[in-house]
């Protein structure tokens, strides 16, 4: 698993471009918006916070993880199943569901690398919070991460080819970024729009996040979502993975 684990790295690392944008990509955009002279004022609709204390950065997290899990994830697997790395890799001692372990890992590695920069470049730079509520905060973001990698071998599973896997990725992640407040914030959604958001897993992972950001434990119904999430898509993509 080890050796796996490094090749796989080492391959990451030669195809950086994809990897680089997925940190870039929201630790940009998080400095960007910052500039906007509105959202550097406390928001009674964020409880007297400023959006840049958590909202943003909350959405900063989300973004990096969804670019990782609906994008680089399914675009490398769909790869190895046309050059039938995994099919081969089957008739050796070594079986490729360790391959796709080790792609989980790497997956997991980078999304904590893009959150972590983006945390500390928000407090450093712009004065942002920081998650409060630690534990909690490693909760959501490891069981958030857990469900949208899920969904993201659910892409891997039905996408014809690896040139159009990050295409249907993209094509679900912008409806998922609408639904977690990306454009518009949850507090002025309208009520359909903002009980389809609170069942969609991004919803309850944003909200979840700035709780711990506020220091406050994650709400149970918020995890719940994201478990039913994590379950779910799992078990798809159990189903529906082709390792040829």
């Amino acid at each position: 698993m080890k050796k796996i684990l490094l090749v796989e790295t080492k391959l990451l690392l030669r195809d950086w471009p994809s990897s680089v944008f997925s940190i870039a990509l929201p630790v940009g955009l998080l400095l960007i918006l910052a500039q906007i002279p509105d959202l550097a004022k406390p928001d009674p609709a964020f409880g007297g916070q400023r959006f840049i204390d958590a909202q943003l950065p909350a959405q900063m997290v989300l973004l990096s993880l969804l670019t990782i899990s609906f994008t680089i994830l399914p675009a490398v697997l769909t790869a190895y199943r046309e050059q039938g790395v995994l099919r081969r890799m089957g008739t050796t001692p070594v079986h490729p569901g360790r391959l796709l372990s080790a792609q989980l890992l790497i997956n997991l590695g980078l999304g904590l690398l893009s959150s972590f920069l983006v945390i500390t470049l928000g407090h450093l730079v712009l004065g942002s919070q920081v998650p409060e509520q630690l534990f909690g905060f490693v909760l959501v973001f490891l069981l958030g991460t857990a469900a949208m990698l899920a969904i993201g071998l659910v892409i891997a599973s039905v996408a014809p080819n690896s040139k159009s896997a990050p295409g249907i990725g993209s094509i679900i992640m912008f409806p998922l970024l609408f639904l977690a407040g990306m454009w518009i914030p949850r507090e002025i959604m309208p009520d359909a729009l903002r009980t389809a958001s609170d069942y969609s897993i991004v919803g309850p992972f944003v909200n979840a996040m700035r709780d711990t950001w506020a220091g406050d434990w994650p709400q149970l119904p918020h995890l719940a979502v994201m478990a039913v999430g994590l379950v779910l898509f799992g078990g798809l993509a159990v189903r529906f993975f082709k390792w040829e």
